[in-house]
């Protein structure tokens, strides 16, 4: 009796409490109905999603008070691969490309030799090539072509080839300087260019003639001389990656002269990239413009450093040019040779 009296109270116990529970667990969960605000908004549609969060895996970014809003932003993944490119290839793209010119032209100059005119083929009478102005143009262009050269090289590989030369202080003393040269300099090496671009455009544009002196190797190989006006293919794709690289040296330099003027941080970083390797590769082609106006062969220099050339040289070189120079004074070389003294 009694164990059928303690089981009757359980039972009871248990009807009692089911009511209590189910009225609890209604409270705790309400109905689909009602799990949005009641605006009718999903409360987890503005939430963040797993694209967001990796696109900003890789960025550091917080609030600041300052006008300077790029202060916001600690650290972005292209610095990273600016960094890389500045530290790690840039240095060997430098490298490879000026010391592979030096190279090649060595090696040119060791089984081609200097290319000379035969003997007895000096003619002794002067033809002008170059005037004034455009020997001005072309000197001031090149003096200041070396000294950005010069400053911007020391940029990648200063403190790799000359710091540990010199030491830190004597390092960061010359950089110093060679930044200010190389800022003020960038202005009359623009200002030449535009020059140059003016009184050389017209006989800088390419022809048929230009792809015949291509084939033939432009008088370096082989003992031929192929015809050439005023300036030969060789001098024209000088006169060009010049004249672009010039430009788009100084596009690219003005932006990092004036950082965040017209362009971000990607913006800079990319200016930077490009600007130095532009200079890189026009610093390599230089190389092999100043071997073949000095070095590589004979009689070349005298075009701008007189202005006035052999005419012997010049019909061999550019006979297209002295016939039309020889058309308009009609009367053979502009210069006549010089008087020989009594003896």
């Amino acid at each position: 009796m009694t164990r059928l009296l303690r089981i009757a109270l359980a039972g009871l116990a248990l009807a009692l409490a089911a009511p209590a529970a189910h009225a609890q667990t209604g409270r705790d969960v309400p109905p689909p109905a009602q799990t949005q605000n009641p605006n009718g908004a999903n409360p987890t549609a503005g939430a963040v999603t797993e694209d967001q969060l990796f696109r900003e895996l890789n960025k550091l970014q917080g609030r600041i008070s300052i006008p300077d809003g790029k202060a916001a932003v600690l650290e972005q993944p292209q610095g990273r691969e600016w960094r890389a490119f500045r530290e790690s290839w840039l240095p060997w793209i430098a490298g490879v490309a000026i010391l592979g010119m030096a190279a090649l032209l060595a090696i040119f100059y060791f089984t081609r030799g200097r290319i000379r005119l035969e003997h007895g083929e000096q003619s002794g009478e002067k033809i002008l090539r170059f005037n004034s102005f455009e020997r001005f143009t072309h000197w001031m262009v090149a003096f200041c072509f070396i000294v950005l050269a010069i400053s911007g090289l020391n940029y990648i590989l200063g403190k790799r080839l000359l710091m540990p030369l010199i030491g830190p202080d004597a390092f960061a003393a010359w950089s110093q300087w060679a930044k200010y040269a190389h800022n003020f300099l960038a202005w009359p090496f623009t200002l030449g260019i535009l020059f140059m671009a003016l009184v050389w455009l017209r006989d800088n544009i390419p022809n048929r003639i230009d792809v015949q002196w291509i084939r033939q190797g432009g008088g370096f190989l082989g003992d031929g001389h192929p015809h050439a006006e005023r300036f030969n293919a060789g001098q024209k794709i000088v006169f060009w990656t010049v004249i672009l690289g010039g430009f788009a040296m100084f596009g690219t330099g003005l932006l990092l002269l004036f950082p965040f003027s017209a362009a971000d941080i990607n913006g800079m970083q990319l200016s930077q990239v490009t600007h130095a390797t532009i200079g890189v590769l026009l610093t390599a082609a230089i190389l092999a413009h100043i071997y073949i106006g000095t070095l590589g062969m004979e009689g070349a220099y005298d075009a701008m450093g007189s202005g006035q050339v052999d005419l012997a040289w010049a019909r061999t070189h550019h006979d297209l040019w002295v016939e039309k120079e020889q058309a308009k004074t009609a009367s053979g070389p502009q210069l006549r040779p010089r008087a020989t003294p009594a003896e």
